[in-house]
């Protein structure tokens, strides 16, 4: 059943990674509108598939098992709690993405940037939380430590707390392009847990 588990978790997480890389493709030749301040440029499609390619090759080079000595129980349970949130995660992330669709922009910590006709998106898991992307990203960076338990998985779930930096400059700039109605958006959505009275 782990070996399952882990081999489902490769598909879906190679999944997540193609998945905004193609969409982005179709995407990147549209005129770009605001801007936040910062040295750094929007980031081209070239540079994301160079930094896919450079993530990928990393985390090939970095799967190696942590010398945790644990019982079968600890293992499984350990595969078990790192599915719930692995799996709900990449789900989350994917279905972020597919409501997001053409709005698709990759950031930075230090940039973000909108499309001249950027809309803001409220629909789907947005109506839940502002940034179901990142949410997902952090689960699934969690559960993947827990269920493979490789040095890989272990910088994967520390550099995902950059999403949290990330989120915020996204925020100053949705903030600036879209005003009243991102205040309305944010003063009824929380940005990372959902509101149980939501549901």
């Amino acid at each position: 059943m782990q070996r399952t588990v882990k081999k489902v978790g490769i598909i879906a997480g190679m999944i997540t990674i193609l998945v905004p890389l193609l969409a982005y493709y179709k995407t990147s030749r549209r005129s770009t509108g605001r801007k936040s301040p910062g040295k750094d440029s929007p980031i081209t499609w070239l540079q994301m598939v160079a930094a896919t390619i450079l993530y990928m090759e990393g985390g090939f080079l970095l799967w190696r098992p942590i010398p945790l000595s644990m019982s079968k129980g600890k293992r499984l349970l350990s595969v078990l709690v790192g599915s719930g949130l692995y799996f709900p995660g990449v789900c989350l992330y994917l279905w972020g993405h597919l409501n997001l669709g053409e709005q698709f922009s990759p950031s930075s910590t230090s940039s973000a940037s909108l499309y001249k006709d950027h809309r803001l998106i409220t629909t789907g898991p947005y109506r839940w939380v502002r940034h179901p992307m990142y949410l997902g990203v952090l689960l699934a960076a969690y559960g993947a430590l827990l269920i493979y338990q490789t040095y890989a998985t272990v910088i994967y779930a520390l550099s995902s707390l950059v999403v949290i930096l990330r989120a915020q400059k996204e925020e100053e700039l949705l903030a600036e392009e879209f005003r009243e109605d991102w205040k309305g958006y944010q003063g009824q959505v929380p940005g990372w847990l959902p509101r149980l009275s939501r549901f």
